[in-house]
């Protein structure tokens, strides 16, 4: 497994365990369990740093990002959809439109491997219509 993927797969078992607890995404909130996070599980040293990056700026464009969110999937509530399939696609987004060095169809075919791993059968199929509605809306 690579770096990158690693440092996602990171970011979604952070960010899902905000979601779940219903925490904010405020600096303070996220810091306080970004140390907690560290001291409870062990995460790679080398894919860090990466997965720091996405959840600080995942973090801080949350509400925009949320918005593409609900934009692009049809009949779907963000609140309706699994934290693990919501988280997925705020990875996902994020690196579309703020992740230079990351080209879009890398992103979509990242978040699809995660979601294969981490979630439902389903959910591959959802999480692509949405990031292909998006990219495309996009070009």
């Amino acid at each position: 497994m690579g770096l990158r993927r690693k440092s996602r797969e990171i970011a979604l078992q952070f960010l899902f365990g905000l979601d779940v607890k219903g925490l904010s995404l405020d600096r303070e909130a996220v810091e306080g369990e970004l140390d907690r996070f560290c001291r409870n599980f062990a995460t790679g040293k080398k894919s860090w740093p990466y997965a720091l990056q996405l959840i600080q700026g995942i973090c801080t464009n949350r509400e925009a990002i949320d918005r593409q969110l609900v934009r692009h999937s049809h009949n779907w509530r963000l609140e309706r959809m699994s934290p693990v399939d919501r988280n997925i696609l705020r990875i996902a987004v994020y690196e579309m439109q703020h992740e230079a060095e990351v080209p879009a169809r890398v992103a979509i075919n990242e978040a699809l491997e995660i979601a294969k791993q981490y979630s439902m059968p389903d959910s591959v199929a959802f999480i692509n219509g949405i990031l292909d509605a998006l990219q495309d809306d996009e070009t």
